[in-house]
C-alpha cells in the first residue's frame, strides 16, 4: 500500500496569532488583486466565474463580495460559521467548461487552490510590504495557523500540504502546470493592461468618482498586480514586465515598508475595518464585523 501523505498540523488562531495579526493588517490586501488573477487562471474556477457570475459585466463585484467574507474568517468572532456559509454558497457552481471538461466549485483541488491563493496573498504582503521579515519557525507557525484558518470551511483537508515548504512546491506546480488563460482571466488581464471605460472600480459613487478613481489608481494598481504575481506566471502568459517596471515596483515596496513605520497599529487596523466594510457595504446584507 503506498504511504499516506502527512497530515497537515494545526495551530490555534485567534487574537494575537501571526496570521490574525498579518490579515488584521491593512497591506494583507495589497497582493489582492494578483490572487484573484490567480483564481481566474485556474481552469475549473474559471468557467465557474464566467458561468455563475455576471463577471464579464462587473468583473470587481466578486473581489466586492468575496473579500470581507472571506477576512471574516479569519478575524470575525463567527468566523467558523462564516466559513461554512462560504462553503455552501459554493454548492451550486458546476458545469462544463469550454473545453468540455466537468468542474465543481467544492471538488478538493480546486476549492483548496482558491483558498490557496488567499494564503499566499497574506505571505506575499509579508514578505513585501512589512518592515520585518518572518523567520524560518515564523513561516512555519503561520501556515499551520492558515491550515486551521482552510479547516474553518468544513471540507476535506486531503489536498493541503504538511507544511510551508511543501505549500510552496505545490504552489509553484500549479502555477507552472495547470494554469491557463481562461476567457475569464484574458478578460481581467485586459483591463489590468489597458484598462477600461466601462468597468467600475468602486462598488458606490458616481460616475465622477469612479473617473477619478481610475485615474489615481490604474497605474500603481497594474504595476501591484503585476509585481506580486509569481515571476513564473507572469512568464508563462507573457504578462508584460520590465526591468523599469521591477525597479518601479521595488521603490514602491520599499516606501510602503518605510510609510508604515510611522503609521499608529490602531490606525493601520481601523484602516483595513474601514476598507473592508466599505466594499462589502453594497454586496451583502451580512456584512463584515471584526471582533472588538
Amino acid at each position: 500500500m503506498p504511504a499516506s501523505p502527512p497530515t497537515a498540523a494545526r495551530a490555534p488562531l485567534g487574537p494575537g496569532t501571526l496570521l490574525w495579526r498579518h490579515a488584521a493588517d491593512v497591506r494583507s490586501l495589497l497582493p489582492g488583486a494578483a490572487a484573484g488573477l490567480l483564481q481566474l487562471l485556474h481552469p475549473a474556477i474559471g468557467a465557474g466565474v464566467s458561468e455563475h457570475s455576471a463577471f464579464f459585466d462587473a468583473p470587481f463585484d466578486r473581489i466586492h463580495r468575496s473579500v470581507p467574507q472571506i477576512w471574516a474568517t479569519i478575524l470575525a468572532p463567527d468566523a467558523d460559521d462564516r466559513g461554512r456559509a462560504i462553503r455552501d454558497l459554493h454548492r451550486g457552481i458546476e458545469g462544463v467548461d469550454e473545453h468540455a471538461r466537468r468542474y465543481h466549485a467544492l471538488a478538493p483541488e480546486t476549492f483548496w487552490w482558491a483558498h490557496a491563493t488567499f494564503t499566499w496573498e497574506i505571505f506575499k504582503a509579508a514578505e513585501l510590504f512589512h518592515p520585518g521579515t518572518l523567520t524560518t519557525e515564523d513561516h512555519e507557525r503561520m501556515y499551520a495557523e492558515t491550515v486551521t484558518w482552510y479547516s474553518r470551511y468544513g471540507v476535506s483537508m486531503r489536498p493541503v500540504p504538511a507544511d510551508y515548504a511543501a505549500f510552496q512546491s505545490k504552489f509553484w506546480h500549479v502555477c507552472a502546470e495547470r494554469l491557463e488563460l481562461t476567457p475569464a482571466a484574458a478578460r481581467a488581464l485586459e483591463i489590468a493592461k489597458h484598462g477600461s471605460d466601462t468597468v467600475t472600480l468602486l462598488p458606490v459613487g458616481g460616475p465622477r468618482l469612479d473617473r477619478a478613481g481610475r485615474i489615481v489608481a490604474e497605474r500603481p494598481l497594474r504595476l501591484v498586480t503585476f509585481g506580486c504575481l509569481p515571476p513564473i506566471v507572469r512568464d508563462r502568459f507573457d504578462i508584460p514586465w520590465s526591468a523599469l517596471d521591477q525597479a518601479r515596483f521595488a521603490a514602491l515596496a520599499a516606501a510602503n515598508r518605510q510609510g508604515y513605520r510611522m503609521i499608529p497599529a490602531g490606525l493601520n487596523h481601523w484602516a483595513l475595518r474601514s476598507m473592508l466594510r466599505y466594499i462589502g457595504s453594497r454586496t451583502r446584507d451580512q456584512r463584515y464585523v471584526p471582533a472588538a
